[in-house]
């Protein structure tokens, strides 16, 4: 199998990519190396897969038509997409809006006429986010549950890609799942996301931040597991039963809610070292607490998380302390 991951230097990008090349598929790597967060990480990532033989790549912004259309002339015998390009994060889109609408909405949209128009793309899977659920009260969340009233641009960008993929499988009849990723964290994760940045202030001996006065839930997952799930799902394209679109949508998370202060002591304790805290209000566009009902993807593709924090922040302080040479 030939497969388009986007995203590639990315964090979850990087990881599938690994898992894909280590099974024997081909795989073609994308990605615009933004500066969102230190391109220096992307290109350790990426250099560790043009290590790997069936690994190319093509530096591209997935928003970029002609681009696009160019890596897909030259990748004619892909078969499978696999789009987790997007801009990330919550707090950036109150600032910087208009690059969440350019990756999230217009790349999405590019990345599904490819796979329209390729002829051989037997599945397009794409990262949504637990983001649409807004401010949902209900636990756990299930894809079943209401998400028309996001508390984000980012969220509300997710949702777009998910309404637009739902449109494109019902055209065209291309086999489309979404997956809505929970809180990811593990070895070469991003440094703008929790594990990274308590990791980071702590060795600094600098203050965290941990808003809501730490009465925060996150049903942290780890990134092991996250592609287990990423991959097991590409292997399981929904089927054309000529009524229905070829369509799923998927919960992708650990299925446990975990203490934010609990998931702060693992790291703590890896470290060796206690953190000094500096208690925030909650910010806008975050939820308080999420957590993931996955019975949907375990009865279809038997996805089963099986890292708890207590094994996972290890070893992403593990991986933390190799990187950063400490």
């Amino acid at each position: 199998m030939t497969v388009l991951v986007t995203g590639a230097a990315g964090f979850i990008g990087f990881h599938t990519c690994q898992r894909l090349l280590a099974r024997g598929d081909r795989v073609v790597g994308v990605d615009n190396l933004n500066p969102y967060y230190d391109v220096k990480l992307k290109e350790t990532r990426l250099a560790k897969l043009a290590e790997q033989p069936g690994f190319t790549f093509a530096k591209a912004d997935i928003s970029d038509r002609a681009a696009m259309a160019e890596v897909g002339k030259a990748n004619p015998d892909v078969t499978a997409i696999i789009n987790l390009a997007a801009q990330a994060g919550v707090r950036h889109s109150l600032t910087a809006p208009h690059d969440y609408t350019s990756a999230n909405i217009e790349g999405h949209l590019v990345m599904l006429e490819l796979a329209r128009h390729s002829g051989k793309c037997r599945h397009f899977v794409y990262a949504s986010s637990s983001s649409v659920y807004g401010a949902n009260t209900k636990l756990p969340f299930s894809v079943e549950d209401r998400v028309d009233s996001p508390i984000s641009l980012y969220a509300a960008t997710k949702r777009a890609g998910e309404l637009i993929s739902h449109s494109y499988s019902h055209l065209f009849r291309i086999p489309t799942t979404g997956l809505r990723f929970f809180t990811v964290y593990g070895p070469w994760g991003r440094p703008d996301m929790a594990a990274y940045l308590f990791a980071s202030a702590i060795v600094a001996g600098k203050p965290i931040k941990v808003f809501n006065n730490g009465d925060m839930r996150r049903d942290f997952t780890f990134v092991d597991d996250i592609v287990s799930g990423v991959v097991g799902v590409l292997d399981n394209p929904p089927v054309d039963n000529g009524v229905q679109p070829p369509y799923h949508l998927y919960n992708i998370g650990n299925n446990k809610s975990e203490r934010l202060m609990d998931f702060i002591g693992y790291v703590e304790q890896a470290l060796g070292k206690k953190a000094v805290y500096e208690f925030e209000p909650m910010q806008p566009g975050d939820v308080k607490e999420t957590a993931a009902d996955i019975s949907a993807i375990q009865r279809d593709v038997g996805f089963a998380p099986t890292t708890p924090i207590s094994v996972g922040i290890p070893r992403f302080i593990e991986w933390y302390k190799q990187y950063h040479g400490l």
